[in-house]
């Protein structure tokens, strides 16, 4: 009987940005029954594993193994004789110093199937990032990669020092931190200069990015002081110098900020993805999750009455999910399901540009959307509509501010409130997230409604919140949940002047802007 054997994708995941993976690594990560993964594989790449995806970490830290190489070899060769598809995902590229070679002299010998994904080594990335070209017209068309750390079981070195010091431009050392002084003696014994120009670049293409520069003769002593640790990516040559006018990765302005993000999981990702381009590691914890109602019939008979109303009004996006989700459930007399035809008789009225174009994704266009994005404006904005008498449906959470339908009642409208969602709390990530803020590792934490402010300081011990919150800046996307904030014992030091998204982003990018001054 023939043994029916998997296949495994050697992949490379790239430098450390998650968006420097290729198309190709991505759809090796979804269609894998196993991923076995490294240390420098970015994390974020796990999200495209399918549900019953077998997760495997085989990280090495600096000298820290989680599994030896021969371990990891037999443990990628036994899923793969299961049956199995496995993802090898492997820092950078797997052919350049990440054993790579030594994998796959496994699966020939066993008669694996497989295939190399090549990857963006940090060899040529981490350098782009620190704003040095590795090859330039005017300083050199010669490049090395070398490695830092060689086999320790070598009897000697299979490193041509002499060829490398006299007949190489720029040379790229990788994992080579602990040996930077053996690295640079080597190079000025073997006749380069000692004011060449070197550069090692910490955590390249991440918000941790960090660069020390020098020459050979002082590199060692500056690298000493700023305290830089592996992983590191080295490089010696002219082109170093070119940094001075290519730096950029690292002037954006949230550059290395750690910012807590306390909006619910399916909305998180707006917010944080904007802060990473601006610098920020976004640490996502989740103060509330938006859940469906325990009775949705409230909901249901609105929307089998929707005739009768002349106005209906959204406050989120949330309010226009769950209520369409009801609206596509409903069916007419005959058994056929209601579309948003049913809706062509009412004007709608929407808080925030956000929600206005969820509901443009229904083919609906507002009638009102006021310029502040809070539930005063939409008041404001009604006192130019004659709404005596007029029926208004608004779908909302099921814990909301009066100030709206109070203020419309006043104006002699007839207001049904319906319950379309609820806010519960979500603590899957409380514990991780006092870990980091008793280690003093938190800069700032954001809150985008009065629900995520509330169930924040539910997370936090009453005894510890002085302390855990001491030297933490806190951003609010508006007055209303600043209120809140400062009400429950929180110094807010940013307040969005545009109650949205991006005029939060807007607003934490000029505070930190600004401190630099």
């Amino acid at each position: 009987m023939k043994t029916i054997k998997g296949k495994v994708y050697l992949v490379g995941a790239g430098p450390g940005d998650p968006g420097l993976i290729t198309e190709k690594g991505i759809r090796c990560i979804k269609k894998a029954d196993v991923i076995i993964y490294d240390f420098l594989a970015a994390p974020e790449h796990l999200k495209f594993a399918g549900q019953n995806t077998e997760l495997i970490y085989v990280g090495k830290q600096g000298g820290n193994h989680t599994l030896t190489q021969e371990k990891i070899n037999a443990l990628i060769v036994g899923k793969a004789n299961k049956g199995l598809i496995v993802t090898r995902l492997k820092g950078g590229d797997p052919f350049i110093f990440g054993r790579g070679g030594e994998e796959v002299e496994k699966l020939v010998k066993n008669r694996i199937p497989f295939e190399i994904v090549p990857g963006v080594s940090s060899a040529i990335a981490a350098p782009a990032y620190a704003g040095i070209p590795l090859t330039h017209r005017k300083f050199t068309s010669t490049l090395a990669f070398v490695t830092g750390h060689e086999d320790p079981k070598k009897y000697k070195s299979s490193i041509n020092w002499k060829a490398l010091a006299k007949g190489i431009g720029t040379i790229v050392f990788l994992m080579g931190v602990k040996n930077l002084g053996h690295i640079t003696t080597q190079l000025i014994n073997n006749e380069m200069s000692p004011d060449t120009p070197v550069a090692l670049i910490r955590w390249g293409t991440t918000n941790r990015q960090f660069t020390v520069s020098g020459t050979l003769k002082n590199i060692v002593k500056r690298v000493e002081k700023a305290d830089l640790k592996p992983p590191a990516v080295i490089v010696v040559g002219d082109v170093v110098k070119l940094r001075e006018l290519f730096h950029w990765f690292e002037d954006r302005p949230l550059m290395g900020k750690n910012i807590v993000v306390t909006r619910a999981r399916a909305q998180a990702s707006a917010l944080a993805s904007t802060l990473f381009e601006l610098g920020a590691n976004c640490f996502e914890c989740p103060t509330i999750k938006v859940v469906a109602t325990d009775n949705n019939t409230p909901l249901s008979m609105a929307v089998k009455n929707i005739s009768s109303y002349k106005w209906l009004i959204f406050t989120s996006v949330n309010g226009v999910d769950f209520f369409f989700k009801q609206l596509f459930l409903e069916k007419d007399k005959s058994g056929k399901s209601k579309d948003v035809r049913i809706l062509g008789h009412l004007k709608i009225a929407a808080i925030g540009p956000a929600t206005a174009k969820k509901l443009m994704d229904f083919g609906l266009i507002c009638d009102i959307v006021p310029e502040s994005y809070i539930a005063e404006s939409v008041v404001e904005a009604f006192t130019k509509e004659n709404i005596e008498g007029a029926k208004i449906l608004l779908p909302r959470a099921k814990k909301a501010r009066f100030v709206l339908p109070e203020q419309l009642r006043k104006m002699g409208a007839v207001v049904d409130e319906v319950t379309a969602y609820c806010t519960v709390e979500d603590t899957d990530n409380a514990e991780i997230l006092l870990e980091h803020l008793e280690a003093g590792e938190m800069d700032l934490i954001t809150f985008t409604s009065s629900s995520t402010v509330e169930n924040f300081k539910a997370i936090i011990p009453s005894d510890k919140f002085d302390q855990i919150l001491k030297g933490v800046d806190v951003a609010c996307i508006g007055p209303i949940t600043a209120d809140t904030a400062r009400n429950l014992g929180f110094d807010v030091n940013i307040t969005a002047k545009c109650y949205t998204i991006p005029g939060l982003c807007e607003a934490i990018e000029n505070y930190y802007s600004d401190k630099k001054i």
